[in-house]
């Protein structure tokens, strides 16, 4: 899932960001507000971690833009206003959750984690494709009873397509939702990490999860 921070106080940019790819996100970072609402009207985003004190353009200004062009990434406001006027303004402008400085790191990170699962109409915490388990809240996967080991790239990858279960989604999707704006990575990363979980969720006597369309890219469930 791809993540932008738009967050001027370097201590709460570096800790969010880290804790952010620490857990397996693709994150675009600024601290300016012009620059936070080029990034966010320029890419598509999962979620949007959004401050409202900031230079240049104000986080509601960023906000307020969004809704209005009909962008649907899901935002969290980040803020050192705790009035009930604040909160309301930024949700009634299309604000998806509110959280109030100072916050602990794990909150944010669950809060994230429930509105990347809403932008795919996902509620369950569990996602499940065949004999395929994936718990979101932990990053740990299952395949039937056994435990699948993945590296956080792998996991981001896996969980991407999880989100999109049956659907087919091209190497530029994934390129954009689970790889970060200035990743210089070569072309073919997204085939490259395609085989690695394939290897990793193969088991003898089992079907296959991750299908190639030809032409087209990928999908995870039953062959299309």
């Amino acid at each position: 899932m791809r993540v932008l921070v738009v967050e001027d106080y370097p201590p709460i940019q570096r800790a969010v960001a880290k804790g952010l790819r620490e857990a397996g996100y693709a994150v675009d970072v600024t601290g300016d507000g012009e620059e936070g609402l080029w990034y966010a009207t320029t890419n598509d985003y999962d979620v949007i971690v959004l401050d409202l004190m900031l230079p240049g353009v104000d986080g509601l200004a960023i906000l307020k833009r969004l809704r209005s062009e009909g962008r649907p990434a899901h935002v969290l406001i980040l803020t050192a206003k705790d009035t009930v006027a604040d909160r309301v303004r930024g949700l009634d402008l299309g604000a998806d959750d509110y959280l109030v400085k100072p916050f602990a790191l794990e909150e944010l990170l669950a809060r994230v984690r429930a509105l990347a699962r809403r932008a795919y109409c996902v509620k369950n915490p569990v996602v499940e494709v065949g004999d395929l388990k994936i718990e979101t809240a932990t990053q740990r996967v299952w395949r039937g009873r056994e435990s699948v080991q993945l590296t956080p790239r792998e996991y981001a990858l896996l969980e991407y397509l999880a989100m999109r279960a049956g659907e087919t989604v091209s190497r530029t999707d994934i390129w954009e939702h689970v790889y970060e704006f200035t990743s210089e990575a070569d072309s073919n990363v997204v085939d490259v990490y395609i085989a690695y979980l394939r290897r990793k969720l193969e088991r003898p006597g089992k079907p296959p999860l991750i299908h190639t369309v030809r032409g087209r890219g990928y999908s995870l469930g039953d062959a299309p």
